[in-house]
């Protein structure tokens, strides 16, 4: 009973720090049509940074927002410098993207050494939470909370702003809304900068829960592709459902299915595909 607690309790807070990697990366998908291969870097990058920001003696929280203001910056140099000058080559953007993520690999692996680095839970969220029977740590349930938080800033922004008119017209139809006068390029830029930001924040806040090393993007990169798939992309609602999916899988399937643990995970985004291929909550292309 123990063991089905602490996978339960360790699922829900990977699925916050899922849907915080990939809520934006959903958001990029969905507006630009291209898989973001750099995403899971940025996410690698914006945990080291945080390493760095905490070696200066900042203050944990702090530093995960500077690490996401850094990360939003180089996005938007990302798509400005490169990206930009490729629209609408789609294979050309995939490779370039790919080719950053090995380059983003190499500089961290050169400025941080291949060594695992910890992070530290910050002071007032050690210890744990007790819920009736069950303990839950107060890190991960801050992960969570921070995770929902954001996900209703992002709703709000999607269904109460401009900005979020504009983001929802270039997913639904990036055609009609360059007709309609909406500069899709400066979108495109913004959106891309909240991605990124989102990565680096995600990565900051991982450090506790995983630590920062070498491959941590090629590990996240697959599950962020698995929910964009899922839930669909450019929509919220499924980056959401889909985090905390991907996060119960992958936890309960390595424990309890370890030589099919990636036939586990893999398997539901390839009914998906079949079944279903703009995801649970995307919409039909016409």
């Amino acid at each position: 009973m123990t063991l089905w607690i602490i996978l339960t309790i360790n699922s829900i807070a990977m699925g916050g720090l899922l849907f915080l990697l990939s809520s934006g990366f959903s958001l990029i998908f969905g507006l630009m049509r291209i898989p973001n291969l750099t995403h899971g870097s940025l996410f690698m990058l914006g945990a080291y940074f945080g390493v760095t920001f905490l070696r200066l003696g900042i203050n944990f929280w702090i530093a995960a927002l500077l690490s996401a203001l850094v990360l939003a910056l180089i996005g938007g140099l990302i798509e400005r410098l490169l990206l930009r000058r490729l629209a609408g080559q789609e294979l050309a953007q995939v490779l370039v993207t790919l080719g950053l993520s090995f380059i983003i690999a190499d500089v961290c692996l050169l400025v941080w050494t291949g060594d695992p680095i910890p992070l530290t839970t910050p002071e007032s969220l050690r210890g744990v939470v007790r819920f009736a029977d069950v303990v839950f740590p107060r890190y991960r349930l801050a992960v969570v909370v921070i995770a929902v938080i954001v996900a209703a800033a992002l709703w709000l922004m999607l269904e109460r702003t401009r900005l979020g008119a504009t983001i929802r017209a270039g997913v639904d139809d990036p055609e009609m809304a360059r007709v309609t006068g909406i500069n899709v390029s400066r979108l495109f830029t913004a959106v891309f900068c909240l991605g990124s930001g989102l990565a680096g924040l995600a990565g900051v806040l991982s450090g506790p829960i995983l630590s920062v090393y070498p491959g941590l993007d090629a590990e996240m990169l697959p599950l962020a592709l698995i929910i964009v798939i899922l839930g669909g992309a450019g929509s919220l609602p499924g980056a959401l459902v889909g985090s905390f999916i991907v996060g119960f899988i992958y936890n309960f399937g390595q424990v309890m299915f370890p030589e099919f643990a990636y036939v586990v995970l893999f398997l539901p985004m390839v009914l998906v595909l079949v079944l279903r291929p703009q995801g649970l909550f995307g919409r039909q292309s016409l």
